[in-house]
């Protein structure tokens, strides 16, 4: 969404910029425009850097295997550790060994 928002002000600060040639009292239209245009560039690459350190939203899952570890793919950003625990759960008590035999008798 915030990419969205920084291509909007960026949008409406050029609008202001080159497009239009009012004058209001008490407002520079060209500095307004300016102001908005820088915001919205300024918007517009944090969100993508914030989006860039989730690297794939919440339906990726990492696995861990023993040994090294392998390459990151996201450039410089930070590691970070995940500790997952499994824990192995014993058998219950068994069960009727096999289906039943058929219906009861009438």
């Amino acid at each position: 969404m915030g990419v969205a928002v920084g291509l909007v002000l960026v949008a409406f600060g050029a609008i202001l910029i080159w497009a239009v040639n009012a004058t209001v009292t008490g407002i520079d239209v060209d500095a307004l425009g300016a102001i908005l245009l820088v915001l919205g560039i300024l918007i517009f690459f944090l969100d993508l850097l914030w989006l860039h350190s989730w690297a794939g939203g919440p339906w990726r899952r990492t696995v861990y295997v023993d040994g090294a570890p392998s390459p990151r793919p996201y450039g410089w950003w930070p590691k970070r550790r995940r500790v997952v625990h499994e824990e192995e759960v014993a058998p219950g008590p068994p069960g009727p060994s096999g289906p039943p035999a058929g219906p009861p008798p009438p």
